[in-house]
């Protein structure tokens, strides 16, 4: 994928998921029935991050033929015509905000095709919202990362509540720091170092807008400082640039265009729609959340080489798979499908006035558009999870112990890129904290390194490694009508999270200690 004339991801993912099989097949040795099991399972698995995808695409395509991407065009451009200021109020502080509610990918699956519409380069747009999307993961979709990556640890005794409040006390502090230069990178990917320079007062009011208060709630909760931080950091950095403040000043080329009170806050009524039934079926407090998880049985039987079974909260499962303790699940009203993304869709085009013609156009188109990246992320998914067979003797533990037991007492300076290798192979934060959780904690032991500040750094690099997440370039690809330069856009994003890497390193040896007994 990375290579001159390159193979495209839904070519290149299939061929790799191949060779592990047959690897599993021949050098490892692994039973055939559970490595067919897994692969039943990849094809149940694949349905939550392609779903996502075409309900991102059917949103952003709804946006476009209802004129509410336009309105949105234009709004933005009367606070401020300033790229600079479009960029960090969409690219940064809107998708902390969506990623504090959702994760899985829809910050940038949003704000990218918002930013196109500003005329804004697609691949420097992709580009520049998968580094954006890094500092608030970790606390992304009310904190799943954190307190259900982490949780394998606590239910099985080796960790305490108190522990992982302090795990996410430490991941904020890093993430702050890291928030001082990574964005900095990520606009650099569109704009001159001369306009980052005429607008680093308001560059970096934006940024304390966001990490200040982010770093303020997760010494009390790992939940919601992303969602809280992203919003007030929206708010702030509207307002100052609706102000002019820190801002170089730009010509507007919208001089005319400028959309009426009424015309914004129907263009905004889809999007706050989206945000606002997010945050609902996200916290904790409501009941929403335990509804939409419900996985009390409604329904069961037999298919033969599973057993399938349909909860009351609606989750559709396979169990058993070829007799194997292998199984899937597929949460239709939780997954941010269904529910946001095209029961908004469904409430808006009647208010919008969508004619039907142009109805059976925004799904047809949004169908079509995602047959490509569905054969990416089935290869992806059956690709890792033929990477998982073999418990402590699978392949993705042999390569986390290998760094390990290379790096010995220095491992505080890899830790991080672990949690970035599971990211890029599992497309989660949440992921990579379960797969490599269990790994950290024992070598963090085995050598005598603070087990808290360890994790802190796995949960720190499965947010980082969403830059070169396969599944992330994949959707952000799709939403942008980008076609074959994943290959060119990990090329890009992989230096930015090298570099987060080693602020991470720098931060944990320097900077942690200095507020913790580690």
């Amino acid at each position: 994928m990375v290579k001159r004339n390159a193979l495209p991801s839904y070519v290149a993912l299939p061929l790799t998921a191949l060779l592990i099989f047959i690897l599993q097949l021949t050098y490892f040795g692994n039973d055939v029935t559970l490595i067919f099991a897994n692969i039943i399972a990849g094809l149940g698995d694949v349905l939550t991050p392609i779903t996502v995808v075409f309900g991102a695409i059917l949103f952003n395509r709804f946006s476009e033929v209802s004129g509410a991407t336009n309105t949105m065009r234009k709004w933005l451009g009367a606070i401020n015509p300033n790229p600079v200021a479009q960029l960090m109020i969409i690219g940064w502080a809107f998708a902390f905000m969506i990623e504090g509610a959702s994760g899985f990918g829809t910050p940038a699956a949003i704000a990218a095709p918002i930013l196109v519409g500003l005329g804004f380069k697609p691949l420097q747009v992709a580009m520049l919202a998968l580094v954006m999307n890094s500092v608030p993961v970790s606390f992304g979709a009310v904190g799943t990362p954190t307190w259900f990556g982490m949780g394998p640890l606590l239910k099985d005794g080796l960790l305490s509540d108190a522990q992982v409040l302090e795990i996410g006390s430490m991941t904020a502090l890093i993430h702050s720091v890291a928030a001082f230069i990574i964005p900095i990178m990520a606009l650099r990917l569109i704009v001159s170092w001369k306009e980052i320079r005429q607008n680093i007062v308001f560059i970096y009011i934006s940024i304390l807008a966001c990490v200040v208060p982010y770093f303020i709630i997760a010494q009390f909760n790992y939940e919601f400082p992303s969602l809280v931080a992203g919003a007030i950091g929206l708010l702030v950095s509207v307002f100052v640039a609706n102000a002019g403040i820190g801002l170089a000043k730009t010509e507007n080329n919208l001089a005319g265009e400028k959309a009426t009170f009424g015309e914004v806050a129907k263009a905004l009524l889809p999007t706050g729609l989206l945000i606002f039934i997010l945050v609902i079926t996200r916290i904790q407090q409501l009941p929403l959340k335990a509804w939409l998880n419900d996985a009390t049985t409604w329904i069961a039987s037999s298919l033969g080489f599973a057993n399938f079974e349909i909860s009351q909260g609606l989750i559709f499962a396979l169990k058993n798979i070829l007799g194997t303790n292998v199984a899937t699940s597929y949460k239709l009203l939780y997954v941010p499908a269904l529910i946001p993304f095209v029961i908004t869709v469904l409430i808006c085009l009647p208010i919008f006035s969508v004619s039907a013609r142009n109805t059976k156009d925004i799904f047809g188109t949004s169908l079509s558009q995602v047959k490509k990246p569905f054969l990416a992320l089935l290869g992806a998914i059956i690709m890792v999870k033929l990477m998982l067979i073999g418990g402590s003797e699978s392949m993705v533990q042999v390569i986390g112990r290998s760094f390990a037991e290379f790096t010995g007492q220095s491992w505080t300076l890899f830790a991080s890129f672990l949690g970035a290798i599971g990211a890029f192979f599992s497309g989660s934060n949440t992921v990579s904290n379960l797969t490599f959780g269990t790994v950290q904690y024992a070598t963090a032991q085995q050598v005598g390194l603070s087990v808290t500040l360890i994790l802190a750094l796995q949960s720190v690099g499965g947010a980082m490694g969403n830059m070169v997440c396969i599944n992330n370039i994949v959707a952000v690809c799709s939403v942008t009508g980008i076609e074959k330069q994943e290959g060119t856009i990990i090329k890009k994003t992989v230096v930015p999270m090298i570099v987060y890497g080693v602020i991470a390193a720098v931060a944990a040896l320097l900077i942690v200690p200095i507020f913790y007994n580690v």
